[in-house]
């Protein structure tokens, strides 16, 4: 709901909460006031137009504090007649906040109370059902957890016994006598020699083959000199 008020030959479109800066009014601030001068009320799609003012139609506002506006230059002169006119004014202001819209048996104020106070009871609403279905699913999740331990604790100690069947046993190292330990070393000589002369057999018997007989009959050239022509 708003409305169109008038006031110092000036006017003021409102709605409740809005604050405005009016012409000086003759009132302390802290004081409540009333103005009666109403244009047009308007709420949703039903408008009461004043001819000119609306009947049964009241604006409440709250007076916050006097003040005064911005200073304004107003500089005349004129031209040839050494004429230089120079004024400043500050207008003294009156700042109020519209506390209520009434028309009749409807008020602003008490719509718009209505409407928070519906608002916070749906607020609370949401919240009390998201508080409780927070709570569900935290004891469905407890439930669901105390019945996996069970299991998962079962279960472990069967694949360690199965892992230690399957682990086969490590033959144990025994410590060579000093006696057998020549004998041992001879036997490992002994084994790497049999495996390794073959290659060094094979490298060494390509290395000494004999040349093929046409290199051996081909006879060397000799070169010509100056000397022997």
């Amino acid at each position: 709901m708003y409305a169109v008020i008038e006031t110092g030959g000036k006017q003021y479109r409102v709605e409740v909460g809005t604050e405005l800066e009016v012409e000086l009014l003759d009132v302390e601030p802290g004081n409540t006031i009333t103005l009666d001068r109403v244009l047009l009320v308007a709420d949703g799609d039903d408008a009461s137009v004043g001819q000119p003012l609306v009947a049964n139609a009241a604006v409440s506002a709250e007076v916050l504090r006097q003040t005064r506006g911005d200073k304004v230059i107003a500089f005349k002169y004129q031209p040839k007649a050494r004429r230089r006119v120079k004024k400043g004014h500050r207008q003294d202001l009156t700042v109020l906040r519209i506390s209520d819209i009434t028309l009749g048996t409807k008020s602003a104020a008490k719509t718009e109370k209505k409407a928070s106070e519906e608002a916070t009871t749906e607020r609370k609403r949401l919240e009390e059902a998201a508080a409780q279905q927070a709570a569900a699913d935290a004891e469905l999740a407890a439930k669901l957890a105390a019945r996996t331990k069970p299991a998962e604790t079962e279960a472990k100690p069967k694949r360690g016994r199965a892992k230690a069947a399957e682990a086969p046993s490590e033959p144990e190292a025994t410590e060579a006598s000093p006696a057998e330990a020549p004998e041992a070393a001879e036997t490992k000589a002994e084994t790497t020699a049999e495996t390794k002369p073959k290659r060094t057999r094979a490298k060494a018997s390509g290395a000494d083959a004999a040349p093929p007989a046409d290199a051996e009959a081909k006879p060397k050239r000799t070169r010509a000199t100056k000397k022997d022509e």
